[in-house]
């Protein structure tokens, strides 16, 4: 038997307000714990939540950029259930009436189509604390300082098919967040995270099997790996005449697989009700309209742009529009060079590689925009050759100043002179006689060599083109 897995993606992304949902406590990470939590956030008598303004915007901003509804009312309801980390035992979220209603999300699949994935609602929530587990000897220790911190959970339609297909949502919903400035997206520190609903079912089947909820995973890797291994546990287990049940898994990256946490709860045993402290939420046209002017250019729309206006692939447009950043990166040095293919291959090319190499963001190059396009000036100029601008630009990253100092210290411009060009084109010819028969007995490939031999000689500051150029009306003569 053939079988298809269906996948729904819970998002959680913290919303980037300096404080918290209902409080005035900051929400600044890496405190020290049980500093940031306030007598609301902790639910003690008497304390009444008053909502973040700035939490309602940023939902309608992402609400606008996924083309979805965004509800005129909506009320905060109570989440009823216990945890350590949890003191009021409830929760503020939403649950009937969310803020954001339908909408969709378009993601680019590994053989280049597009699939249209719908986003059932993205509601509004506060954060519960954290319970740690080292460091304390057979006991838990809770930090509260997350308790109350904004939340925008995105749910998914189940329409999902593979890890990979989960995979390129989460990173398109992880870039669109942060294209729209509402979250961070670290993933390390929790800004933005994962609860993966997996099931399994004959191919051809149109009712959805019983699905197992992957919990808080904060990595693309490990929800491509996670879900890789609940789907072939799932169908393991049916064809064994087991049966799946409906429960929370947690995924063990040392061992790469999910394990049981406890039984998934349904909808009622929250025992949702309207939060009694918190007014229904009421959005009005005008604001929904201002927050509409405020929206930054999207990725699609600026991909589309990049290769309608640059002339870019598709692919490249794709790369260059990953993040805001390095989209703003690539259009300054544009800007400033004049050459967008010359400018999006050093940018995708050399930059990101030296990024990658020590670990930075495109907002932390040592290399800014000016700079960069200082140096493409010089390889479109003819002062130095593509391959001498490498040696310029590790330089640079190092420190020794911009493309002009560095070119005058090494002594790197480019011999553009034919006159000396072709002395050395004769001295390499003269000094290989053997090879010189041989390219005219028709073993053309030599060519190669003597470019070799030329530039060798120049120190490779001869400009190829005319290295290239000048020898072959020389071997041919």
């Amino acid at each position: 038997m053939q079988f298809e897995a269906v996948i729904g993606l819970e998002l959680h992304a913290q919303l980037a307000t300096r404080t918290k949902i209902f409080s005035g406590a900051p929400t600044a990470y890496g405190a020290e714990a049980n500093r940031q939590a306030s007598a609301i956030d902790l639910g003690m008598p008497g304390m009444l939540p008053v909502l973040n303004e700035q939490a309602v915007h940023y939902a309608i901003r992402l609400g606008l950029a996924l083309d979805a509804e965004v509800a005129g009312r909506s009320v905060f309801a109570r989440k009823n259930y216990f945890y350590p980390d949890l003191p009021k035992g409830y929760q503020i979220s939403q649950y009937e009436l969310p803020v954001v209603g339908t909408g969709h999300l378009d993601i680019e699949l590994d053989d280049g189509t597009r699939k249209r994935i719908g986003v059932t609602r993205a509601h509004l929530e506060e954060d519960a604390g954290k319970s740690l587990h080292e460091g304390f000897a057979r006991m838990t220790g809770i930090d509260l300082n997350r308790a109350g911190t904004p939340l925008l959970e995105i749910v998914s339609e189940p329409e999902l098919r593979s890890a990979r297909e989960a995979v390129a949502y989460m990173k398109k919903m992880h870039s669109l967040v942060r294209y729209l400035r509402i979250c961070d997206g670290n993933m390390q520190e929790g800004s933005f995270r994962c609860d993966a609903n997996v099931s399994v079912r004959p191919v051809g089947e149109t009712r959805f099997g019983t699905r197992a909820e992957l919990k808080n995973l904060n990595s693309f890797r490990f929800v491509e790996r996670a879900i890789n291994f609940e789907i072939e546990r799932q169908i393991e287990l049916i064809e064994e005449g087991g049966e799946v049940i409906q429960e929370t898994r947690l995924f063990d990256p040392d061992r790469g697989e999910t394990r049981s946490m406890r039984g998934k709860e349904q909808a009622h045993d929250y025992r949702y009700f309207p939060d009694p402290d918190l007014l229904p939420l009421e959005i009005t046209p005008a604001l929904i309209n201002a927050v509409r002017d405020e929206l930054p250019e999207l990725p699609d729309a600026k991909s589309e742009r990049f290769q309608r206006d640059y002339g870019l692939s598709a692919y490249d447009a794709g790369v260059l529009t990953g993040s805001r950043e390095l989209a703003d990166y690539f259009e300054a040095v544009v800007a400033a060079a004049g050459d967008a293919k010359l400018s999006a291959n050093w940018v995708m090319g050399e930059l990101s590689g030296a990024l990658n190499k020590a670990g930075l963001e495109i907002t932390q190059s040592p290399i800014d925009a000016a700079t960069l396009a200082g140096l493409l000036l010089r390889i479109r100029d003819e002062t130095i050759s593509g391959k001498i601008a490498k040696e310029v630009f590790e330089a640079i990253w190092d420190g020794e100043g911009d493309a002009d100092a560095v070119i005058n210290a090494r002594g790197l411009r480019q011999v553009t002179d034919n006159t000396a060009i072709e002395a050395m084109v004769e001295e390499a010819i003269a000094a290989n006689p053997e090879q010189l028969e041989q390219y005219r007995a028709g073993k053309t490939k030599l060519m190669g060599f003597f470019v070799g031999q030329v530039m060798k000689a120049s120190g490779g500051k001869a400009n190829p083109q005319q290295v290239n150029e000048i020898l072959k009306r020389r071997l041919d003569g």
